[in-house]
Order: C-alpha cells, then structure tokens, then sequence
C-alpha cells in the first residue's frame, strides 16, 4: 500500500469535513448508517478492535486496517487516531481501491 497516497486522501478528506474520528463518534456514524468506510490503526486496543469489527460486520460497513495510531492521526492533521470514519461514498470507493 503507498503510505503517502491514501494517507493525503484522507486529509483530503478530512478538510471537506467528511471525516469523523474517534471511536464513540465512529460507532455512531456505524450505526446511524452514514458511515461508508472505517479505517482502523494495526495497534488498536483488543477490545476497540473487536468493538469496531463487529460494529462494521453487522451494519456492513467496510473495514480497512492501517499501519498505526500516529500515521492515521497524521494523516487527518492531529493527534494519534485510532479509529476513523469516512462519511462520503466518493472518497471511500477511492480509498477502498487505494487500501486494497
């Protein structure tokens, strides 16, 4: 995966503010269906970890792992991230194919 690629997107992203970070707001986004893509740091806690899978698996959101908490944070222009929601099907196809 090109670390610099998908990580610009999701700034991109980010300052057309549909980009929702943290894990409460996320598992909102999840539920109330707007959520179109959940990106997930590699060192997430187990039990974020089993938090957000199941979240995503039973509202079919899909779900991306990235490298780590302070790439993700980086990439949005803030502190380490854990947990990431993309709340625009434009932006989430595109990192799907940059992800995948």
């Amino acid at each position: 995966m090109s670390n610099e690629r998908w990580a610009s997107l999701l700034g991109l992203a980010n300052r057309a503010r549909k980009v929702i970070s943290g894990e409460e707001l996320t598992v909102k986004e999840i539920r109330s269906g707007r959520a179109k893509l959940v990106l997930l740091a590699e060192d997430a806690s187990e039990n974020t970890t089993k938090k957000i899978n199941d979240k995503c698996s039973s509202y079919g959101v899909p779900l991306r792992k990235v490298p780590d908490r302070y790439t993700l944070g980086r990439a949005i222009g803030k502190d380490a991230r854990v947990v990431v929601a993309v709340i625009d099907e434009g932006f989430a196809n595109k990192l799907l194919t940059m992800l995948d």
